[in-house]
């Protein structure tokens, strides 16, 4: 039965286990985001969308400074305890943020340095967070577990937005980042319930001269590689930068409150979960994915940029939601399933650093665009992005099928 198909990984105990703790702490996690945009953009600064793209490029930036231990930690490590390490460190950091703005304390200088311990912590969480599904569920079934994880991060963001516009509302942002700092406890006792006998163990790294750069050299060698993360690259620095489109468009455009705005980003994330569920679906992963994803981000953006009211506006999200999530799983189990197990963590790592760490790039050009041109123009950014990941997937495609056609007249 097709459903079957979708939810097969949910047959596999540890992987019921991992998905049901990381569904909790997810939805703490876009509660904590929702609330720490808000609370820029409205509390401690008067609408600055650059003082948002400043916090983004401080929790997003340390995924490329510290690229080249993050990799090598994913595959040197046992990659549970790592993450038992990691997501204590991110709760932690949650209620900390929690107790100064519940008192009254918070300042835009705490914000910032909360952000980039946070992205530090992150940095390492993720790699050894991507590569961790194999263990889970083995090669066979990480395309399907890759995509279901996406719709669990992606359902979170329908619930935790919402439920962070609420809390906002009644009781204050604060209490968004305690609660977020209490779900780190779901995920770490997952970690601690897995059947470890169970677990399909990934190949460690050996310890040797030249290991933490070895996965870069892996990927300038790989053709294939570098187009994906060209796209990335373009997608991730200046098209998913949806704190400051949907922020800045929620406040200066549609003048919504915080529910307004915190239900903007749940109607984002059902795009994203459609995305998500369509991934699960399919076998395998195809490159044309990326150039069907790309091209849907842009007139997505495009048509958000023009959006002529709120409605429209939240409709253009489900669609840009959906076209990103085609873009990031695609591009995960391409590069996981065409990358030796024992080097899986260095070129997740490089994955997300290009996929994240272009943030210090885009968020602050964008949130300068938005200030000075309007949301609108921010968003006509985003299209540009789009529009431009597209081409590189036509120009990759068209290599490849020259190349084609060339090796087969020769044989």
């Amino acid at each position: 039965m097709p459903q079957a198909g979708v939810l097969r990984s949910l047959r596999i105990f540890n992987y019921r286990v991992w998905a049901a703790g990381a569904l909790v702490s997810n939805i703490g996690t876009w509660m904590q985001r929702t609330a720490q945009d808000w609370l820029v953009l409205t509390e401690l600064t008067q609408h600055s969308a650059a003082s948002v793209g400043i916090v983004m490029a401080l929790q997003f930036g340390p995924q490329f400074v510290l690229l080249p231990w993050t990799g090598y930690v994913a595959d040197r490590f046992n990659q549970r305890k790592v993450m038992i390490a990691t997501q204590s460190i991110m709760g932690l950091l949650a209620l900390g943020l929690g107790l100064l703005t519940i008192t009254g304390l918070v300042q835009l200088w705490h914000v910032y340095v909360f952000a980039l311990l946070f992205g530090c912590a992150a940095a390492f969480d993720l790699p050894v967070r991507q590569v961790f599904v194999t263990e889970l569920v083995g090669d066979s079934d990480l395309h399907n577990a890759v995509a279901l994880n996406s719709t669990s991060f992606n359902a979170a963001r329908m619930i935790g937005p919402a439920v962070a516009g609420l809390l906002i509302a009644s009781v204050g942002t604060g209490w968004a980042f305690l609660i977020n700092g209490i779900s780190y406890a779901a995920v770490i006792a997952s970690l601690f319930l897995l059947r470890v006998g169970e677990l399909h163990p990934n190949p460690r790294a050996e310890r040797k001269r030249g290991g933490l750069t070895e996965g870069i050299r892996y990927v300038w060698g790989r053709a294939d590689l570098k187009a994906i993360l060209v796209i990335l690259f373009l997608i991730g620095t200046f098209g998913m930068n949806f704190p400051i489109f949907i922020s800045t468009m929620a406040v200066k455009i549609f003048n919504v409150d915080a529910s307004g705005y915190g239900a903007l980003s749940s109607f984002l994330a059902v795009g994203t979960v459609m995305g998500a569920l369509l991934a699960a679906a399919r076998s395998q992963p195809q490159f044309s994915l990326l150039l069907i994803g790309a091209a849907g981000f842009g007139v997505g953006c495009s048509a958000a940029a023009f959006a002529p009211d709120y409605w429209f506006y939240a409709a253009t999200l489900v669609a840009t939601g959906a076209a990103a999530l085609t873009i990031l799983n695609t591009s995960n189990s391409l590069m996981q399933l065409s990358t030796e197990p024992a080097i899986r963590g260095r070129v997740m790592a490089l994955r997300m650093s290009i996929a994240l760490g272009g943030t210090p790039i885009g968020a602050p050009i964008v949130g300068w665009v938005a200030d000075t041109y309007g949301p609108r123009w921010a968003m006509g950014v985003g299209a540009a992005a789009g529009f431009a990941a597209a081409l590189v997937a036509v120009l990759v495609m068209r290599r490849d099928r020259s190349k084609s056609h060339r090796t087969g007249g020769a044989s």
